[in-house]
């Protein structure tokens, strides 16, 4: 029979699936399809591996980075995906996510369900290293997409540049390195078109 734990467990992983319906703005390289929330997470986790050398924090723990990365977006099955140039959408998401956390990792046995939760609390209050670099892979996953599409999500009503600037800011002090990449692709993106000054 199975235990009590592994069931709780496994009721979550069969849960979290849901993140794979919920579409983002971004769409997927080489198509026109909006990218799910899986797939940023998954694309993240591999950016975190790869560029963990640029975190100007040296002795980051990259596995809490990756864990960070793949749990981050999970409280979108419940609370939905907020554009994040969406003014009028931020102004009740912290409480539409802190409702999904509360339901969504409660699933789990209470251990791993605080791990999750302290996790995911760190990654959105940036109180250390590691969320903060969580966060410039966060922010530079979607400006690659952009990029590479022609300045798609850019392209929407009321974003500029320094809309996107702004947003990557986190960038400049927690991974100078790529913070130097994301000027120059957002300069080559407005001299493209791809987004307005």
């Amino acid at each position: 029979m199975v235990s009590e734990r592994l069931s709780k467990q496994l009721a979550f992983i069969v849960e979290i699936d849901k993140l794979k319906q919920i579409l983002r703005q971004s769409v997927v390289t080489g198509s026109v399809r909006n990218e799910n929330d899986a797939e940023h997470s998954w694309h993240l986790a591999v950016m975190a591996i790869l560029l963990s050398e640029y975190a100007s924090t040296k002795e980051i723990d990259i596995l809490r980075v990756v864990k960070m990365v793949l749990i981050h977006d999970l409280v979108e099955i419940d609370a939905g995906d907020t554009f994040c140039y969406d003014a009028k959408g931020y102004e009740d998401k912290a409480q539409r996510e802190q409702k999904a956390a509360d339901r969504l990792f409660n699933l789990l046995p209470s251990d791993q369900a605080s791990e999750i939760m302290e996790l995911w609390r760190e990654f959105e209050d940036l109180t250390t290293p590691e969320a903060r670099f969580a966060a410039c892979l966060d922010r530079i996953q979607p400006l690659l997409l952009n990029y590479h599409t022609n300045g798609h999500t850019w392209k929407k009503p009321g974003v500029t540049s320094q809309m996107v600037y702004q947003r990557n800011a986190v960038v400049e002090e927690n991974a100078p390195e790529l913070y130097d990449y994301v000027k120059e692709i957002i300069e080559s993106s407005i001299n493209k078109g791809y987004l307005q000054r």
